[in-house]
């Protein structure tokens, strides 16, 4: 390190050192920093992960298609059927277990008495899970 002299020839020559003393000064100041600091980074928080299990995943119920045309044709997923035979069929599913879910969907210009007729026929034979199916209007662009 560099001391000040009397000589004037070395006073007037530039200092090759580097000054340490504002580096230490930093460098204490960024210790005092982290030793503040560590102890509010370890704070944990609380988690309640799910578990996992070696039990099979329960069978996904299917699903049945019901639709009714513009003349009040019943379909059991595309096939044609007649209202007795479409009772006999959400009977026979509303056995099943789990139970089927029945997707119904009716044509714009059926009359409501069909639409009305089925969710009462599926209501008998204790189906709960009716679900109604629709397309959207296409509006011009």
């Amino acid at each position: 390190m560099a001391f000040a002299s009397f000589d004037r020839r070395s006073a007037a020559a530039p200092v090759a050192e580097i000054n340490m003393v504002p580096l230490i000064d930093v460098l204490l100041v960024l210790l005092v920093i982290f030793i503040v600091a560590a102890p509010l980074l370890t704070h944990s928080v609380k988690l309640r992960l799910p578990q996992a299990s070696s039990q099979p995943t329960p069978a996904r119920a299917v699903q049945v298609d019901v639709s009714i045309d513009a003349s009040g044709q019943r379909h059991w997923n595309g096939e044609p059927v007649s209202r007795d035979e479409a009772i006999a069929r959400l009977r026979s599913a509303g056995l099943l277990q789990p139970q089927p879910e029945i997707r119904l969907s009716a044509d714009r210009e059926v009359a409501y008495r069909h639409v009305a007729e089925t969710l009462a026929d599926a209501s008998a034979a204790g189906l709960s899970r009716i679900g109604f199916v629709s397309q959207p209007e296409r509006r011009a662009p």
